[in-house]
């Protein structure tokens, strides 16, 4: 388990971490969204040491220290690989910086390239290879000494959907083993799909942490969804509707100032035998997050 408490962190006189605090637990995914210069990467380094930070780090109940490295990985968001080694080369010498030996790499690297569908390619050079190939082997690298904490700095960036599933599925399957997850993404859907927990930070403060599903539950049933004998006019006339579109399947999508006003719509619509279909909802992760990155936390 991987715990922050009260970290803060300053670049000069430049404050970019106010008081952060949340934990990843064994086992689980935990989703780390924010608006480009958050302050996501500056979190990443200050976890593994790369940067100076005040506060407290620990990781299974003990302060992080340089003999917890050998049991991190540690995908960044800017993919570095030498491009004229071989994949065998280049994912040995990565992983000999956390203890393995090349016979080892070898023997496991097999394994890896055929979950990743890159078989085939340990003798190529790494420059010969797709961006997205280049990605997986940087993916193996992270993952071959079998870290207990992982951390992925937008894993799925610039990967095309059959990839993206590919690589879904390694995570799904690094969470059976039992390690701790965290990565940051863009896109919400991925988050709400793959992650048990989720953390959000707007210019630098905390402002999301908990479950995902019990984050979308606490902002309330403000999604609706009817099919209803109205027009679009008269629907966004209803009580406490803030916007409503029409939806190609024939049924409006509203947006709703607080969630009970879906009991006095319901009311109204039933009333008027209008009604033919109602189902009301929390809202998605990417809607709180554009409510979320649009305030101000200064």
């Amino acid at each position: 388990m991987l715990q922050v408490k009260n970290l803060n962190k300053n670049f000069g006189s430049k404050q970019v971490l106010f008081d952060i605090n949340f934990k990843a637990d064994n086992g689980k995914i935990l989703g780390l969204i924010g608006k480009n210069g958050s302050g996501k990467t500056t979190l990443f380094h200050s976890i593994l040491k790369f940067v100076k930070y005040q506060g407290e780090i620990t990781i299974d109940n003990h302060s992080f220290s340089s003999r917890d490295y050998n049991s991190v990985g540690y995908l960044p968001e800017e993919r570095s690989l030498m491009p004229k080694l071989t994949v065998l080369d280049q994912v040995s010498f990565l992983a000999s910086l956390k203890g393995m030996k090349k016979d080892t790499v070898k023997h496991d690297l097999q394994d890896w390239m055929q979950k990743l569908e890159v078989k085939g390619k340990t003798t190529d050079k790494i420059k010969s290879l797709s961006k997205g190939n280049q990605q997986k082997i940087q993916l193996i690298a992270t993952l071959i000494h079998q870290p207990n904490l992982i951390i992925l700095d937008e894993p799925f960036s610039g990967l095309d959907p059959v990839n993206v599933e590919i690589i879904k599925n390694v995570i799904l399957q690094e969470k059976r083993r039992g390690a701790t997850i965290i990565f940051s993404d863009h896109d919400m859907s991925n988050v709400e799909e793959l992650c048990d927990d989720v953390v959000m930070i707007n210019n630098g403060h905390l402002v999301l942490n908990g479950m995902v599903n019990e984050v979308r539950n606490n902002f309330g049933l403000t999604r609706l969804f009817i099919r209803a004998d109205l027009g679009l006019d008269e629907v966004k006339k209803l009580p406490g509707v803030e916007n409503a579109i029409l939806q190609n399947n024939g049924i409006y999508k509203l947006w709703l100032a607080a969630a009970n006003y879906g009991q006095e719509i319901f009311k109204i619509l039933s009333h008027g035998e209008y009604l033919q279909t109602f189902d009301q909802e929390p809202p998605t992760l990417d809607e709180i997050f554009k409510l979320k990155a649009g305030e101000n936390n200064e």
